[in-house]
């Protein structure tokens, strides 16, 4: 699933709302594949784009090696800053720290709880579940700033270990966007807290992700940027108010069904760089748009022929949503492929390849989910 680079300056503050600007950078993925050892890890590391939707005990939900969004925030008195991914497919906040010594930590930003004035020790241990390893360690208490908010005595993660190739990110951390009903140790994720507070003037967020490596991405914190979408809102209701979880009616070229026949649950979620999607329907979309599938179930495409791939359409409560090749085709130095992902799981994620395409409204007091074709 995603990647990217240091921010330096943090937000653009408003009365009504706040933003916060994201970066997009080369993905964990691209640059073990650079180095030779994707090979390596896809073997080491099977890819599972559902681990982290799996629950049970202490779980918590995050993501494999392709994150690509990141802002910053800082934690504690004096603020520490840490690049963050804004994951709206999980729930909690964590961030590496100084009793961290694996790999992972070491180039990173960590967390030193003897620096802040404001810190306490939580009352529990963490282990989060991701695609290709996991993390532990402590849960912890101070203050967290994110796009000019602060909010006092927050409860998040500090880890005290970390998988391997954590270390080849260019994020330091996570925050979770989802409700508290998945969130690891039923930590009140960060966004509840600013609602309950009321440190935002609406009890909504929203999402821009550009393109092309482009600039311009940015997360609003209690409000809407209408200057990132043209258009009409349509508005769909949740089905689950878990993940930001929704019914898909089917996935269309055209004309014609490809999958997702008779309808399917789908998450729309801004931690997952693919369209994911059960494996035989996945197939079946990549036959039809000319992809073949690799031993680790990445689909190629002739990068000449992109410009002649159909359009793929979503629909959502009878809404068309649909994306050109041109988007949902990866162009690297190294070829082409599709954005489209296979697993065991029914449950369909609409990752980054899909919000690319359309500015997304997560309105947590009505449950539902607002979408716009994006500019």
């Amino acid at each position: 699933m995603k990647w990217l680079v240091l921010l330096s300056a943090l937000v653009a503050f408003s009365e009504c709302f706040h933003k916060i600007p994201l970066i997009k950078g080369k993905t964990a993925r691209e640059d073990l594949q650079e180095k030779g050892l994707w090979d390596e890890y896809r073997k080491q590391f099977p890819y599972n784009p559902m681990a982290k939707f799996y629950q049970g005990g202490t779980e918590g939900m995050t993501n494999d090696a392709d994150l690509s969004y990141y802002g910053v925030i800082s934690i504690g008195t004096p603020p520490q800053s840490f690049t963050v991914i804004f994951d709206t497919g999980s729930s909690n906040l964590w961030v590496p720290s100084v009793y961290c010594s694996s790999q992972a930590c070491e180039n990173h930003q960590r967390y030193n709880p003897q620096q802040s004035s404001t810190f306490k020790w939580g009352d529990q241990a963490l282990s989060i579940q991701y695609g290709t390893g996991s993390m532990t360690g402590h849960l912890a208490i101070d203050n967290v700033e994110v796009g000019g908010i602060t909010v006092s005595n927050q409860v998040f993660g500090i880890s005290k270990t970390e998988a391997p190739f954590m270390a080849h990110m260019k994020a330091d951390g996570i925050l979770g966007l989802a409700f508290q009903t998945i969130a690891s140790d039923n930590v009140v994720p960060v966004f509840d807290r600013m609602v309950s507070e009321g440190l935002v003037s609406q009890p909504l967020f929203s999402v821009y992700l550009s393109g092309n490596s482009e600039q311009g991405s940015e997360l609003v914190l209690g409000g809407i940027d209408s200057s990132h979408y043209t258009g009409q809102i349509t508005w769909i209701p949740l089905s689950s108010a878990t993940y930001w979880q929704i019914k898909m009616d089917s996935v269309t070229i055209n004309g014609q069904s490809v999958a997702c026949a008779g309808g399917c649950q789908a998450i729309i979620d801004t931690g997952t760089s693919l369209i994911v999607g059960p494996t035989n329907d996945i197939h079946n979309l990549n036959s039809w748009v000319g992809a073949s599938t690799n031993q680790y179930g990445e689909s190629t495409v002739n990068c000449n022929n992109i410009q002649s791939m159909p359009e793929v359409t979503f629909t959502i409560g009878g809404h068309a949503f649909t994306i050109p090749a041109s988007a949902y085709v990866f162009q690297r130095s190294y070829g082409c492929s599709t954005g489209f992902g296979g697993s065991s799981q029914q449950l369909w994620i609409l990752g980054d390849v899909f919000i690319r395409q359309f500015y997304a409204i997560f309105d947590t007091q009505n449950q539902n989910i607002g979408l716009a074709q994006s500019v």
